[in-house]
């Protein structure tokens, strides 16, 4: 189970692979965060934005979601087009960027060897999510960044997969809240053109129209 407060400890020893991956990191580069990374933005915000974990030199050096490496880069540059941020991202936490009426999370709080979190890990790791979730009075919508992360949050709420399938742009309900997905804005997707940069805008657009 979680700790008192919902959140995984800094040594949180549930998933031994990532428990021995993180340890192998902070030898490696002693300088890095190396440890399960917190959610970032407001409790109070009515979006939760959820990822699927760390990148490696991204979340699990720097310690914020989505900062160090390129998805943050085209995820921040949305939000504030969308007004759910201001200021300027810098790729390091002390940027100054803020998160206004939106929160961000991952579904795996640990980075995971090749970006690949095991079926068993992310189910472990969903205790936390369901705190994350919990603690947000006054969330309305959840936005899945990929597939695992899509099934992760339709798990989280009791939802059965097969009736609330992943779809880039797709929009379900899980009781009052609405959960839309895209593609992970991961620079493979990205390169690929499995994603643009226009069809990742969609998504948020029809988001804050959602909530306007």
């Amino acid at each position: 189970m979680p700790q008192a407060n919902g959140k995984p400890g800094r040594n949180c020893p549930r998933c031994p692979r990532l428990a021995a991956f993180r340890k192998s990191w902070r030898a490696n580069e002693p300088t890095w965060f190396n440890a399960p990374v917190p959610s970032f933005g407001p409790l109070d915000a009515r979006v939760l934005i959820v990822g699927l974990a760390p990148g490696l030199q991204g979340a699990n050096r720097t310690g914020r979601p989505f900062t160090g490496d390129y998805a943050g880069v085209l995820l921040y540059e949305t939000l504030a087009r969308y007004r759910f941020a201001r200021g300027q991202y810098g790729a390091h936490p002390d940027d100054g960027l803020e998160l206004l009426d939106c929160r961000i999370t991952n579904a795996v709080r640990c980075v995971p060897p090749e970006n690949k979190p095991t079926p068993l890990e992310i189910a472990t790791c969903r205790d936390f999510l369901q705190a994350t979730i919990t603690e947000m009075p006054k969330l309305k919508v959840l936005v899945a960044l990929g597939k695992i992360a899509h099934d992760s949050v339709v798990t989280t709420f009791g939802g059965k997969k097969s009736a609330t399938p992943f779809k880039h742009g797709g929009k379900n309900m899980l009781g009052r809240f609405a959960l839309f997905s895209s593609y992970h804005c991961s620079r493979y997707n990205t390169n690929t053109g499995v994603l643009t940069p226009e069809m990742f805008r969609d998504v948020f657009v029809k988001v804050r129209s959602y909530l306007d």
